[in-house]
């Protein structure tokens, strides 16, 4: 593949980087703080950490370009034909968690993927999404939402956004109890039918609406009122998050596998979360509420 088309995906994530920091800053009234890195394996990245601010707790957003003369085991998994190949990867992710419990926590990536035997074409596949993780929902923010991933795709073809809406609903899963991380979103990985141009346009669309699709919701509930109650279902909440991000996220394994930055892939956690022993909410409260209605996957675009 052309070294022209690494360079129009690393410009894109490059400049996606800097848009959504800045509009997040906006929001916030903080800037992000800058940590540029390198691999001593090859290659490195830039991670915009927010710490503190006056609407986000923590939040991050890491540009990665790495490179490597051997997969790690969780790629070869999937695709055993790659073992031995060398690969570049480089891509965007980002995961926000805010103070007001009524503000959810969003998590955004979009990457690309190339990897080469010798004597071989190369393999290349685009990959992204992001999700929606409520504490206490609204359905007019879930429905604005996926309204965003919706308009996002559909210039795609009509079948996108359901296809890619099926693969959130079924990866953003905690296996082990059974349960949704949040509200879903559009996933999607291994992209490569109808040529570069035509994915990497896919993965463009899904990145620039990741911002008009969380800021709004961001700006409409971050001043609304909350006590300790609503905190501590936060910090429990947010158990789960850690849950998923440690033991199911394949990026998260991706990055420790191949030698990344720890701190830059441990980002997405949050400051402070909660864990209790067998506890589920009152029947009839908001908290119980996030369990029976927002955690179970439907079509949002049509309530």
């Amino acid at each position: 593949m052309s070294e022209l088309y690494l360079e129009q995906v690393k410009a894109f994530l490059l400049d996606l980087q800097e848009r959504i920091c800045a509009g997040l800053s906006g929001i916030d009234g903080k800037p992000f703080v800058i940590d540029r890195w390198q691999r001593p394996e090859g290659g490195g990245g830039c991670a915009r950490i927010l710490e503190n601010g006056t609407v986000f707790e923590k939040g991050g957003v890491m540009f990665s370009h790495v490179t490597g003369d051997q997969l790690p085991s969780s790629a070869t998994a999937a695709r055993p034909e790659l073992a031995g190949a060398t690969w570049q990867a480089m891509g965007v992710s980002l995961v926000i968690h805010p103070y007001n419990p009524y503000v959810p926590t969003s998590h955004a990536n979009v990457r690309f993927f190339i990897a080469q035997k010798p004597g071989a074409a190369p393999v290349w596949w685009f990959g992204g999404g992001f999700d929606l993780t409520p504490f206490y929902g609204f359905d007019e923010d879930c429905q604005h939402w996926h309204r965003s991933a919706h308009e996002a795709l559909n210039g795609f073809g009509t079948e996108l956004y359901p296809a890619y809406k099926k693969s959130c609903d079924e990866y953003f899963v905690l296996k082990h109890r059974n349960e949704p991380r949040g509200i879903g979103g559009v996933f999607f990985d291994d992209l490569h039918e109808g040529g570069f141009d035509r994915c990497f346009g896919i993965m463009q669309a899904v990145g620039n609406s990741y911002l008009p699709a969380y800021a709004p919701i961001v700006e409409k509930r971050k001043d609304t009122p909350y006590g300790e109650r609503q905190r501590d279902f936060q910090l429990y909440r947010r158990g789960r998050y850690v849950e998923f991000n440690l033991v199911f996220d394949r990026g998260t394994l991706f990055g420790l596998q191949s030698g990344g930055r720890t701190e830059s892939i441990l980002v997405s956690l949050p400051p402070l979360c909660a864990w209790k022993y067998d506890w589920s909410p009152p029947p009839g409260t908001p908290e119980a509420r996030l369990y029976e209605h927002f955690l179970k996957p439907q079509d949002w675009l049509n309530p």
